[in-house]
């Protein structure tokens, strides 16, 4: 079996031609792919809070938090430390490894960082990795974060540069890369992804996937999610992509990110087993555990632990990382 390079010089024609090879043989690739970096019968489990729900200012038309939009959501504050950390020791005792923290901001105030470094560093007392998602950060607020122990900083690209003004005009593409840039800085790792099925279409996912994969390092992790329509916001109503489609993109960013544990994120609700099945074959190794995402609804935890069984596979016990080393190589001189 020949070795897999870690490559950051992915061209969009190179990463729609992966789209396009026949399914079994894509997924074939990428198996072989993910079995160079990881145990191919292992899944991550990461817990996701929203710690301040609604009221958010930005325009995102898949969100029904922002406030331009009539969904029916309850605004709520930023929650107590003490309630975020009975969250997480409930996370933990069914599994997760990882607890996420979700804050409906376009960015924190300087004055939420106090509680939010206290949640990080109780969630860290009990052995969990920590995640938050708060909007955008300046390079002051991702170093206090990072000398709170905070290990990842989740902050999406969400869709291609092509396609990124039809989602969100409130913010630029340029303002979420200074802010992946801000976490890399800091020393934290960078959870980074996007959504599919808000009317893009294939090359805008390529093109998603090859934003992601210029990254260097890439994101340690890659949440792909699947639209979940939500009355009263712009895309709801959209066709839905191909199943097919989806693990197609599941697959491309596991070829593109062999080293980066890949998440089924928002949508698996309305996955089957069968189409769950065939993302873990197609390289998905990471899953949000819990019967609630930030403002949706997640399988229940006994559905996924049934799952699991049947397919033989099992949870990751430590840290996110490779079984094995990769290689690296520069991006060829444009």
């Amino acid at each position: 079996m020949s070795s897999v390079t870690v490559r950051h010089d992915w061209s969009r024609e190179q990463i729609v031609a992966l789209f396009e090879q026949p399914f079994n043989d894509l997924l074939f690739e990428a198996q072989r792919v993910h079995r160079q970096f990881f145990d191919a019968n292992t899944v991550q489990l990461s817990q996701l809070l929203s710690i301040k729900t609604g009221a958010c200012p930005e325009d995102c038309k898949y969100c029904p938090q922002s406030i331009r939009y009539e969904t029916g959501l309850e605004r709520e504050a930023l929650m107590e430390v003490e309630d975020v950390l009975a969250a997480a020791r409930a996370a933990k005792k069914d599994g997760a490894t990882r607890f996420c923290m979700g804050a409906a901001w376009r960015s924190p105030k300087d004055r939420d960082i106090p509680k939010l470094k206290a949640m990080i560093g109780g969630v860290r007392e009990m052995g969990l990795e920590t995640c938050l998602t708060a909007g955008m950060l300046t390079t002051h607020q991702a170093q206090e974060l990072a000398e709170g122990g905070l290990d990842y900083y989740n902050h999406n690209l969400d869709t291609s540069p092509e396609y990124y003004g039809e989602v969100i005009t409130t913010r630029t593409y340029d303002d979420r890369l200074q802010t992946l840039e801000a976490v890399r800085h800091a020393g934290m790792k960078v959870c980074c992804g996007g959504i599919v099925g808000m009317g893009e279409t294939r090359d805008d996912r390529a093109g998603l996937l090859e934003q992601l994969a210029r990254l260097q390092p890439h994101p340690e992790s890659v949440p792909i999610n699947n639209l979940v329509q939500v009355p009263g916001t712009p895309v709801d109503g959209l066709p839905p992509v191909d199943p097919f489609e989806f693990v197609r993109t599941i697959a491309v960013a596991r070829i593109l990110m062999p080293a980066s544990h890949v998440r089924l994120s928002a949508g698996r609700e309305a996955m089957n087993d069968e189409l769950q099945a065939l993302c873990f074959l197609a390289g998905a190794n990471s899953i949000f555990y819990g019967e609630r995402l930030l403002t949706t609804e997640n399988p229940q935890n006994a559905h996924d632990r049934a799952l699991f069984a049947r397919l033989g596979i099992t949870a990751e016990a430590g840290a996110e990382g490779a079984v094995h080393t990769a290689k690296t190589c520069q991006p060829e001189a444009a």
